[in-house]
């Protein structure tokens, strides 16, 4: 099953990059994604672009670890509201558990944390369940460097841990891996994880203001067509109107079978674009003072007229009229 997560789980990675000597603009042309992505961090994302974005990273810089170096900058506070919520636990313990019973609901799908207690000996894991493979050990090393991000909210920004066990092959990469988390690496585990003392289950860390993320919109199921590809249309429409093609190739499917999948669930492709196009119009007519031909080109249109007949069809009133009728409210 595909995996989602939010775009604001690739932390900092323009500067990053940029900082490196890469060219953010050509890893998101390799993977087919718009750059405006990186300004919309709340957007559900397939994981499988995600790990892409990464290996295309990782070899624009020539670094096979691209993850794990990028890792020294995320912030697990700052991974959306899901993260400040997590930050937000009394203890670390608090803040495990936290994270086990809401990422697979607001931030990443087909992904699983379990922490597990031998002894003295806590070790807390992540696994990505998304079949896509290329990319997949750079988000793992990605994936660590949150958990221990969230550690040190509670343990302190000097903590390190007793182990990472990272999915590496040979001594050669675990050691390059230590010289970037400044910590002792094992190499070919079965899961990537990171150790610590029990004893920090209880750390409290500074204090904090708890946050609640009732009101932050879920990843799209793990299965569904209709919510994956207004998922993906909602990333399209960042660059004008959505082509079906490029959205049926991110779902590794054809235009013929995404129709059909869709026809099964009582719905159709053009009906979720206008859904989307219409939601998006009314957004940008009370939240902005865009003129209309400015909102028309950014919603796909040729023209204002174009947007202005599409406009009525879905809400019976012209753009101008419907933003006048809104500012009088």
């Amino acid at each position: 099953m595909r995996g989602y997560t939010r775009a604001s789980a690739l932390g900092p990675i323009a500067d990053f990059v940029e900082t490196r000597g890469g060219s953010i603009e050509r890893i998101f042309h390799r993977a087919d994604l718009p750059l405006s992505l990186l300004d919309n961090p709340d957007l559900p994302l397939p994981l499988k672009d995600q790990f892409d974005v990464l290996s295309q990273a990782g070899r624009e810089i020539g670094d096979p670890f691209f993850g794990a170096a990028l890792g020294r900058h995320v912030s697990m506070e700052k991974l959306s509201a899901f993260g400040a919520w997590v930050s937000g636990a009394p203890t670390l313990g608090g803040a495990i558990d936290r994270s086990r019973r809401g990422l697979n609901r607001y931030l990443q799908t087909q992904t699983d944390l379990q922490l597990r207690i031998f002894g003295q000996k806590a070790r807390w894991s992540i696994e990505f369940l998304d079949p896509g493979a290329d990319g997949r050990f750079q988000n793992e090393l990605l994936g660590v460097s949150y958990l221990i991000d969230g550690v040190r909210h509670f343990a302190g920004c000097g903590w390190s841990p007793t182990l990472i066990r990272s999915t590496c092959t040979g001594p050669a990469h675990a050691a390059a891996l230590e010289r970037i988390f400044e910590a002792p690496v094992m190499h070919c585990a079965k899961v990537t994880a990171v150790e610590f003392d029990t004893t920090l289950l209880s750390a409290t860390g500074w204090p904090k203001t708890d946050r609640v993320t009732g009101l932050e919109p879920v990843i799209p199921p793990a299965s569904g067509y209709r919510a994956e590809v207004t998922a993906l249309l909602a990333i399209a429409l960042l660059e004008g109107q959505p082509k079906i093609d490029w959205v049926a190739s991110k779902l590794d499917t054809n235009r013929r079978s995404l129709q059909r999948s869709l026809d099964s669930e009582g719905c159709n492709y053009s009906v979720l674009l206008d859904g989307l196009l219409k939601d998006r119009a009314i957004l940008l007519l009370r939240s902005t003072d865009q003129n209309l031909t400015d909102i028309a080109l950014q919603l796909g249109y040729s023209d204002g007229a174009h947007f202005s007949r599409a406009f009525r069809r879905w809400t019976g009133a012209a753009p101008s009229q419907y933003r006048t009728a809104m500012k009088m409210y």
